[in-house]
């Protein structure tokens, strides 16, 4: 794989799993699991796995939901690099039409509270060191140093 089509090469990362799996809710926690044991042998972020889980867990949850819409024939991409000593990058692209973060209130502001989505995305930013989107959206980037 080029660095340029590897997430975190330019910060030392090597890909350590690249998957596609099916936009479907069952697929999600193979994958999760799969990512756990990964993290746990390589010990890059150690004592930062069940986080890392959890945020990976929301994230693929949102790509199958309003990316794939749910649909097993469509497919949701995984990569996941690891530094050499420290430090992960997670990639989930998703096939949707994206979106802008910034237009989904936090949930802890009073629109937020009374909004039915967003919480996700909240607690996927708290969990993790860096989280951005790329590609309109279809992309979420998740660092932990």
């Amino acid at each position: 794989m080029s660095p340029d089509k590897n997430p975190g090469a330019a910060q030392g990362f090597q890909v350590c799993l690249d998957e596609t799996m099916p936009g479907d809710v069952n697929a999600i926690g193979a994958v999760v699991q799969r990512v756990t044991d990964l993290l746990v042998e390589r010990g890059v972020v150690r004592g930062h796995e069940m986080e890392i889980a959890l945020a990976l867990q929301e994230a693929l949850a949102n790509a199958v939901r309003y990316g794939a819409r749910n649909d097993p024939a469509k497919t949701v991409h995984v990569t996941l690099s690891c530094g050499e000593r420290k430090g992960m990058k997670i990639v989930v692209r998703d096939p949707g039409p994206g979106f802008d973060p910034a237009t989904i209130p936090s949930p802890v502001t009073a629109d937020g509270l009374l909004s039915d989505h967003g919480r996700g995305l909240h607690m996927i930013r708290a969990l993790l060191d860096e989280v951005t989107w790329e590609n309109n959206g279809t992309e979420i980037h998740l660092t932990k140093f």
